[in-house]
């Protein structure tokens, strides 16, 4: 948790100070950073300090700084898309789900979307079902459907419900099957890929009443058609519909990297905000390609359908979701409309 996070002894420290309009051009920060503001606050005053409180000091500062943000995101719908290494990693996974619940319990409204390509593909084998992929997307035939569904809905999203419940908040698991929340149509490409539907439609009236008394719904990434039969629908996807109707204030996707670079070898290039007309512009010259482009149009297509800003965040750091919600440098590219 934050508190975890003790600054070092030093002469350098930030001040408190409280933002008004808190965005990323302000050097408001959880941990330090290059752009962190030097105190005014002489050495010696803060070499008086024991080390408890020291620490003390710092949790305090810590939450101080954070006000802003949980002033403006408060009562605010923010969706998540789960995946990549942050559900690889247990030491990962259980910062996901603390940050989750330190964010519900400041008052955000909180959906959390997973997929579960790995564990999929662990199952698969233990069945002796080959893995097939067709660009980057999983063949996806009846029997192959069984185990999706078997292990999306019945497996990775009633573990993700209890470690939710056990850290403190409550959790209700979900598919895109249940209430009709998520309706499915065959992808165009569905002789090749089978049973990998695109998604008709949304009805997210089935999660209003759990966002309204500050659950967190957990949803696994499988729908149905209107005959009853079950597709695999991609993760990103999902959370970005849902984002769209619910009319959410933030849509961040979990991902292996560190957002949109401006030269893609070269990793401290990172891109911290872009607009629909940057984005394009770069994949019109190349500069986002393979994996990135379809988070991209995500992104792009639910900022369109009225989601305030949207955010590809690199899931590798630990309180990701922290640092993205809660502090002005972030953790990845925020892309706004």
């Amino acid at each position: 948790m934050l508190a975890a996070k003790t600054l070092p002894l030093s002469s350098h420290h930030t001040e408190t100070t409280i933002y008004p309009k808190p965005s990323r051009t302000f050097p408001c920060t959880l941990f330090p950073t290059t752009r962190t503001r030097k105190s005014r606050v002489k050495a010696t005053s803060c070499l008086k300090l024991s080390a408890p409180e020291f620490a003390a000091k710092t949790r305090v500062q810590i939450l101080s700084e954070a006000l802003p943000f949980i002033q403006k995101f408060r009562g605010k719908t923010i969706v998540v898309k789960y995946g990549g290494a942050a559900m690889k990693s247990e030491a990962l996974q259980a910062s996901v789900i603390a940050d989750l619940v330190l964010l519900s319990c400041v008052g955000l409204r909180i959906v959390f979307v997973h997929g579960g390509g790995p564990e999929i593909n662990h199952w698969l084998n233990r069945l002796g079902i080959e893995p097939n992929f067709h660009n980057g997307l999983r063949v996806t035939n009846a029997s192959t459907m069984e185990v999706v569904a078997m292990v999306l809905v019945g497996n990775v999203n009633k573990k993700l419900v209890a470690l939710i419940n056990k850290a403190g908040a409550t959790a209700v698991g979900l598919s895109g099957i249940d209430g009709r929340l998520l309706m499915a149509r065959p992808s165009p490409n569905s002789e090749k890929l089978g049973l990998v539907g695109d998604i008709a439609s949304v009805d997210p009236s089935a999660l209003r009443p759990l966002i309204d008394n500050y659950h967190i719904p957990v949803i696994a990434s499988v729908a149905a058609d209107g005959a009853g039969q079950m597709y695999n629908v991609n993760a990103d996807t999902a959370a970005g519909e849902l984002a769209a109707a619910l009319g959410a204030e933030k849509l961040i996707l979990l991902t292996d990297v560190a957002g949109i670079l401006e030269d893609r070898d070269n990793p401290e290039s990172l891109v911290k905000e872009i607009d629909i007309k940057g984005v394009k512009k770069m994949m019109e010259e190349g500069k986002i390609a393979g994996g990135m482009i379809p988070k991209v149009n995500c992104c792009v297509r639910s900022l369109a359908q009225g989601v305030r800003t949207t955010s590809i965040i690199d899931g590798r750091l630990e309180h990701s979701l922290l640092l993205e919600i809660l502090t002005d440098e972030g953790a990845g590219t925020m892309i706004t409309g």
